[in-house]
């Protein structure tokens, strides 16, 4: 079907980037995985492109748009490509827009020219060793002092943790009768006195993504660090939610696209008892089954797209995006590799790493049963 929603600007984005990501990214995957980060001199070179700074405005060194149709289009030529790229989905659909909101004149004069050029990465260390979804309750604290706040606490999840240059920390600034309140949101730089990184954990999937555990010892945050109001966090943090799942969404969608593709190839090469494998009925009735979900979730998030571009994407709306299109993901992920028998375990295949990358999804962004429950308020229940 022809998706409809993307104007020739947004195609020569795409066919830019799928050379780019051909030619210096898929190579060094494996490597990059063994690293377990992406080269910060790969964020530049992505930034030179002009990805970074797509909705940073001209006067910070940006390209000053505001549709997110950009955004989808890096999410998916990224996902198709069967490579992921770090950190930069945080960067640019997380961090960004809370910059772009909430900061003051001064604080986007000195953060957004970096966050543009990659000169500043970013990550938002919101997860504790403890909480998982339930933010409200999270341990994490500053006290008041001169000029600003000590900040004390641990994070964990933390993607790009170990390389970020600015990371935005969610802590609890007072103690308020709701538990919702009270939360700020702070800005802390690297190498500030009192922040240090733990171990980059090891994960199933998403090799190139550094995950890492965060802490603070009574890190000084000045007032000018300060992002947004002191105890808005939460409310801050809401109003992006359905943006972040969005973005989620599309990605788990290109990437079943993705895992159909490379399947598809497969079995037309892969002979099996002398035949080859797509000459099975049921190669061929699993696939056509699978070409028939993934034909429906792309009509369903494209809707959520253009819902998002005319301001109209509600939050219930934005979390059936995420459950239907993470869930299909893991649908299709699992039968494609089922389709490639004991090669499609090895990591030498494309597939493997689909598939481990894949069950995040289901986690990040809020669990298919926080999705659930938020679906289920919508309906009165």
């Amino acid at each position: 079907m022809e998706r409809g929603i993307y104007a020739p600007e947004h195609i020569d984005l795409a066919d830019t980037l799928r050379a780019f990501l051909a030619e210096n990214v898929v190579p060094n995957m494996e490597a990059w995985e063994e690293d377990g980060l992406v080269p910060r001199d790969l964020y530049r070179r992505v930034a030179d492109l002009g990805v970074l700074g797509i909705q940073v405005p001209a006067e910070y060194g940006g390209a000053g748009e505001t549709s997110f149709l950009f955004n989808c289009v890096v999410t998916e030529q990224i996902a198709y490509s069967r490579a992921t790229l770090g950190s930069l989905r945080v960067h640019t659909d997380v961090v960004m827009p809370y910059v772009m909101k909430y900061a003051t004149e001064e604080q986007r004069r000195r953060w957004l020219p970096g966050m543009a050029s990659a000169d500043v990465m970013t990550a938002i260390a919101m997860t504790e060793p403890g909480t998982g979804s339930d933010l409200a309750g999270m341990a994490t604290a500053a006290r008041r002092t001169d000029g600003g706040w000590l900040l004390n606490g641990a994070k964990t999840f933390i993607t790009g943790g170990a390389q970020a240059d600015l990371v935005i920390v969610v802590a609890r600034t007072s103690r308020a009768a709701e538990r919702r309140g009270g939360l700020s949101l702070l800005a802390v730089e690297d190498g500030a006195p009192g922040f240090t990184r733990g171990r980059m954990l090891k994960k199933l999937g998403l090799l190139t993504q550094d995950t890492s555990e965060l802490f603070f010892d009574d890190v000084f945050v000045p007032d000018a660090d300060l992002l947004g109001e002191e105890g808005r966090a939460f409310e801050y943090l809401a109003g992006n939610l359905a943006q972040e799942r969005l973005s989620i969404a599309v990605n788990a969608q290109a990437q079943a696209v993705a895992a159909l593709e490379v399947t598809t190839r497969y079995v037309r090469e892969r002979e099996v008892f002398g035949k080859s494998l797509s000459s099975f009925q049921n190669t061929k009735f699993v696939l056509a089954d699978l070409e028939t979900q993934i034909s429906a979730g792309q009509v369903f998030v494209d809707r959520a797209i253009a819902e998002h571009e005319r301001g109209a994407l509600s939050a219930a709306d934005a979390a059936k995006a995420k459950l239907f299109c993470t869930e299909l993901q893991g649908r299709v992920v699992d039968a494609c590799l089922q389709l490639h028998g004991g090669y499609g375990y090895t990591r030498e295949f494309d597939i493997c790493r689909l598939y481990a990358d894949a069950r995040v999804s289901r986690i990040y962004g809020g669990t298919s049963e926080v999705m659930k429950s938020i679906i289920a308020k919508s309906m009165g229940l």
